[in-house]
């Protein structure tokens, strides 16, 4: 197969049109634009933010309608364990997928698990059973805030352990505040995001600035049956006999989807971009990306062979964006959720202030490259937006920053006190 090869700026031209960030799209192609890699929804709202830069009459009654009245959008903990709203008929390929077979490491946002395994003396497939089978008390309830539901799910699993195990279960956390944690809680939360992943726990309607938890049952209808532990087993499974065979088609179908979403979005890129993206160790990434193998391009990028689907070809090699257009975008918008980050932020000095450890800024797009960033400050029932931009812009430009806070201020439903603009 030939070797294409792609530019910076043709990859950045062909990923804002992916992300449908060259020309919105009405809403009610939400749940397109959602599932072409989910939208982020950590810090809360923020996904909000993602969906308001890509569709038009955006407003968020519309959004809260399709994702707690319509529930065509759902949100759960996905990929790198971040909560994430997407598609809900998409559920297989952003929570099934991530599901790893025999002999692949677990999740690796589990690893902090392994000071609590040792305090127990058990392993991950030992404990994961019990926690699956008590987490079922939500089909029935909605439970209040992360840590109510980490409580909550401790409680019910505590009985299902062995004796030794229940002694040590209530002993204070060595993770948080021990008055406030035991180590049965802790373990509990690490463990919520696998059982995302076998479709057992979603996030309901946030209330009074407070998440809530209930089961995918409960929320959207029957769970994927292959899941389910029958009552009468005399034996729990454990983590890698969870894919039964039955499901093995159902299983694959999931993992394509979520490599070609992925691909689809980033690419060009690697398979060890991918293992980063979705937060799964080596083995399990590999398994996933070579399934896909066969549909992929090889394309150079700096003298690199990164990958890209073979239907995407034609659109990166002719994609173009206008070198001059201003896009603005929230912290943790997909956009910016790549790995090359080189591609739109060439200085390295300042990447560092735009993918911090926490706080990341809202970032300012001219021609899909990183030109500046904007902060939200809320005093008094109205927000002040700082820009800081660190290429020089014209009067009109400046005027289109300001015409474009005034539409967020609008969407936020909160007067705007002031926009300053910093060089």
């Amino acid at each position: 197969m030939a070797v294409i090869s792609a530019a910076p700026e043709q990859i950045r031209a062909f990923r804002l049109q992916v992300h449908n960030l060259e020309q919105k799209l009405p809403f009610s192609a939400l749940t397109q634009a959602a599932g072409i890699c989910g939208f982020q929804n950590s810090p809360p709202d923020s996904w909000e933010t993602a969906a308001f830069c890509r569709l038009t009459d955006c407003t968020r009654s519309r959004l809260h309608e399709a994702l707690y009245a319509e529930k065509s959008l759902l949100q759960a903990w996905s990929y790198r364990g971040v909560p994430l709203i997407f598609p809900t008929k998409e559920s297989d390929a952003f929570l099934t997928s991530l599901i790893p077979l025999a002999g692949e490491t677990p999740w690796t946002y589990t690893l902090g698990l392994s000071g609590a395994l040792s305090f127990f003396d058990m392993s991950f497939d030992e404990l994961l059973p019990p926690v699956c089978e008590a987490i079922r008390c939500l089909e029935h309830t909605l439970v209040h805030s992360k840590e109510t539901l980490d409580r909550t799910v401790a409680e019910q699993v505590r009985p299902l352990l062995p004796s030794k195990q229940q002694a040590l279960w209530d002993a204070p956390s060595i993770y948080g505040d021990p008055a406030r944690q035991t180590m049965g809680q802790a373990a509990v939360s690490f463990l919520l995001r696998p059982c995302s992943h076998l479709s057992l726990v979603v996030f309901g309607e946030r209330q009074k600035n407070s998440p809530t938890f209930t089961s995918y049952r409960g929320w959207v209808g029957p769970e994927a049956d292959f899941l389910s532990t029958p009552h009468d087993s005399p034996k729990k499974p454990g983590l890698a006999e969870y894919p039964l065979k039955a499901a093995s088609d159902r299983l694959q179908e999931a993992g394509l989807a979520l490599v070609k979403k992925f691909v689809h979005a980033f690419g060009p890129a690697s398979c060890g971009d991918f293992a980063k993206w979705a937060g799964c160790p080596a083995r399990q990434a590999k398994r996933l990306w070579n399934m896909v193998a066969g549909e992929f391009q090889p394309v150079t990028v700096d003298g690199k062979t990164r990958y890209l689907l073979k239907e995407d070809t034609d659109r990166l090699l002719h994609a173009q964006t206008d070198p001059a257009r201003l896009c603005l975008l929230g912290a943790h918008d997909p956009y910016l959720d790549l790995r090359d980050r080189a591609v739109i932020l060439p200085e390295t000095g300042r990447q560092r202030l735009v993918w911090k450890t926490v706080a990341n800024p809202h970032v300012i797009l001219r021609g899909g490259l990183v030109v500046g960033i904007w902060t939200v400050r809320t005093q008094n029932a109205k927000i002040r937006i700082d820009m800081t931009l660190w290429d020089a812009l014209s009067a009109s430009e400046q005027a289109i920053l300001r015409k474009w806070a005034e539409r967020y201020a609008g969407f936020r439903e909160i007067a705007l006190q002031s926009v300053e603009i910093h060089s």
